[in-house]
């Protein structure tokens, strides 16, 4: 019942996504205006030796993961959504599992990601991104930045079932994406930050996906790449102990506020 109720809800969101398409543009139109920034304004200015295409190549990992951080906001956004229109109240009127309202929403997100992904891929070839890794590598890059964007995903429903309205939502969620975001070495390597930025930036979740994606993609330089930190030296490692400790600890509390809100 589980499986199916989280297909039907999975099926309405993405069928929502197809009827509202503004959704889907803008998420895509915001990464591409990032990487057309980054490359052609900053591009000449911030230099990382050891790697064939610049600045460029080291950029391109740094915004796949900025945008399914960002996309994986949709979750909270919607469900906040949902609980003002009174969608949520229809749900609970209805029988099926309350966890498949959960579980189709963070499903769901995960297309809007692909869709990014696809797009995010093209524009970086436009402006000089190579894959210089191995198919089986780019595939498996891939499949960390979506499971990294599912997990945070849950985070982000708990912020909108306790938020419980839009504009809250976004200015709460902002508060959290930004600093983990920019403080890492999405945009930067991370010997340009001072000393205590670097040491958090070191231990950033995040920086571990970037540099996790860098590696699988081939776009590592070892010049910039000199962090003793256990967690950039085993980034892939490092993502998936977060993965695993994000969903532990979040896929719970998001189940137990959903019943708590429904049952108001």
């Amino acid at each position: 019942m589980v499986v199916s109720d989280s297909l039907t809800v999975t099926k309405r969101n993405v069928i929502k996504i197809k009827r509202v398409p503004d959704v889907l543009i803008f998420s895509t139109l915001s990464p591409i205006m990032f990487v057309l920034l980054f490359a052609y304004i900053f591009g000449g200015a911030i230099k990382v030796p050891g790697l064939e295409g610049g600045y460029r190549e080291f950029l391109v990992a740094g915004i796949f993961v900025q945008t399914v951080v960002f996309g994986s906001t949709f979750t909270g956004l919607s469900l906040a959504e949902d609980m003002q229109k009174g969608i949520i109240d229809r749900f609970r009127s209805l029988p099926m599992a309350p966890s498949s309202v959960l579980i189709g929403r963070t499903v769901s997100d995960v297309v809007i990601n692909v869709v990014s992904l696809v797009v995010m891929s093209l524009t970086g070839l436009v402006v000089g991104w190579r894959i210089r890794g191995s198919v089986l590598d780019a595939i498996l890059a891939y499949a960390l930045l979506l499971l990294f964007a599912y997990a945070i995903s849950w985070i982000m429903a708990v912020v909108g079932l306790v938020v419980h309205t839009p504009e809250v939502f976004n200015n709460a969620s902002f508060m959290v994406i930004f600093p983990l975001t920019f403080l890492a070495n999405t945009f930067v390597p991370l010997q340009d930050l001072p000393a205590p930025l670097q040491i958090f930036a070191e231990w950033n979740p995040v920086s571990a996906l970037a540099q996790a994606t860098r590696d699988l993609f081939g776009n590592s330089s070892p010049v910039v790449d000199g962090s003793t930190a256990w967690s950039l030296e085993h980034p892939i490692a490092t993502t998936l102990i977060w993965v695993v400790i994000i969903l532990a600890v979040f896929v719970p509390l998001a189940l137990r506020q959903y019943r708590k809100t429904v049952s108001r």
